[in-house]
């Protein structure tokens, strides 16, 4: 391309932090900066509201919800989520949790949302709070400036005019775009997990009835699970999480068509869907679990899932991209007002940032492993495991709620299960190491 054609018209605007991104992340980021009294410009490629996946929140949300002043926005848009269920084919019971039981019990329950209402109640409030947001904006390039002078950023309106900025910070919240990652390699592919989705939304589903019509299902099946999510207006947000190989088995069929005869694998599902129409197109996504190497750099955080994402079998990637902006927005404001305190405070953004990814991931990699299932299946309270467990899928992983001694106890009872059904473990372990290949690895294993 003509580096002309780049160059915008005007000189750079000046500002203090610019942010990539409208999501959860970026515009909970973008609303601390600017009632700290920064200058905050963000920059939104798509026009709010605007459709994403991961309708699912968690209750430790909710008091950064509160925090952020858009807790009854949020409340006025959401069906209540008390708990879990969980549905196995090689069990005969269904299973349920309830938050409620979770060692701290100050935080019962959470959301499901629409995430075209929920993003867009917190980008106006970024907007309600100065930030300077504007929409319909892709970020083309990013020049870091020698001796961590800041950055120039150069972005691209939907009507093709170009604008620049000169920016002391930048704050990359790009999700699964992961702008930074893919410009200064960083991105890198999870080599301990690997999965695609296919979803869509469905009206007249199957419901529960009573207080657990808004819990969240999750439904095993051979290649993987499903998600079940209620919303408020009759809509169910239906998806299934499966080993790469899978998808490739589509070949030239049809999403839609490919997308129904997922379904059917799980009957228990299919019977829910029975009467159900599907209400918005199917999508499908890649391979997406990825990590980058670092957290940050001098000038630079690297937020949500633009720094990692491995499963959405936890509904962890909202709570973990808002908590990463409540730190990020604290480490700015340091870097900024105490250069001096910058490294120490960079150190601690980055000890942050690996926490969640860490406290998930080990369930995550499990959690299609047998015993895994026949412990989320049958849970015991035995030392207080299960109160310890309901806390880490409450998403209270980063206050002081005492449960790693029980947490240790769980991975115990599970390393010794597994060891009690030895050629299960093997079996489950040599499947796993084969699933979690990427698509072409899969093909060219074959060949």
């Amino acid at each position: 391309m003509d580096n002309n054609a780049l160059s915008p018209s005007t000189r750079p605007s000046a500002c203090d932090v610019i942010v990539i991104g409208g999501g959860p992340a970026g515009s909970t980021a973008a609303a601390l900066l600017a009632e700290r009294g920064y200058h905050v410009t963000l920059l939104e490629k798509a026009h709010h509201p605007r459709f994403h996946i991961g309708e699912s929140l968690l209750p430790a949300n909710l008091p950064l919800l509160e925090k952020l002043g858009v807790a009854q926005a949020v409340k006025a848009i959401g069906m209540e989520k008390w708990g879990a269920q969980f549905v196995s084919p090689w069990h005969d019971h269904q299973s349920s949790i309830e938050f409620a039981d979770a060692w701290d019990k100050s935080m019962p329950m959470a959301y499901q949302v629409r995430r075209s209402d929920f993003d867009e109640i917190l980008i106006r409030n970024a907007a309600n709070k100065k930030a300077n947001v504007i929409e319909g904006c892709q970020v083309q390039e990013v020049t870091f400036l020698p001796e961590s002078k800041g950055a120039l950023v150069q972005a691209r309106h939907d009507d093709g005019r170009l604008e620049s900025w000169n920016a002391r910070f930048i704050l990359d919240a790009s999700g699964r775009d992961t702008f930074l990652g893919n410009r200064l390699k960083m991105k890198q592919r999870n080599k301990k997990h690997s999965s695609t989705a296919i979803y869509a939304h469905f009206s007249d589903a199957q419901r529960s009835t009573g207080k657990i019509e808004g819990d969240i299902t999750i439904f095993w099946f051979d290649h993987g699970w499903f998600w079940y999510i209620p919303l408020t207006d009759g809509v169910t947000s239906v998806g299934a999480v499966t080993w790469p190989y899978y998808l490739k088995t589509r070949g030239q069929k049809p999403l839609d068509i490919f997308f129904k005869e997922t379904i059917a694998l799980c009957p228990q599902l299919a019977q829910r869907l029975e009467h159900a129409q599907q209400q918005s197109e199917v999508e499908a996504t890649g391979n997406f679990s990825y990590v980058c190497d670092r957290t940050h750099g001098d000038n630079y955080l690297l937020l949500g899932d633009a720094y990692t994402f491995i499963d959405p079998v936890f509904s962890s990637g909202v709570m973990l991209a808002m908590q990463n902006a409540f730190v990020g927005a604290d480490t700015v404001d340091t870097c900024l007002r105490h250069p001096k305190q910058a490294a120490a405070a960079l150190r601690k953004f980055d000890q942050s940032m690996r926490v969640g990814p860490k406290a998930f991931s080990w369930f995550i990699y499990r959690v299609t492993n047998p015993t895994m299932r026949d412990m989320f299946m049958n849970p015991r309270n035995v030392f207080r495991v299960k109160e310890a467990l309901l806390s880490v899928l409450a998403g209270d992983v980063f206050g002081k709620t005492p449960t790693w001694r029980s947490i240790l106890i769980f991975k115990a009872l599970y390393y010794l299960g597994s060891l009690f059904k030895l050629k299960r473990t093997v079996q489950a372990w040599q499947k796993r190491r084969r699933n979690i290949r990427t698509a072409d690895e899969a093909v060219a294993a074959v060949r």
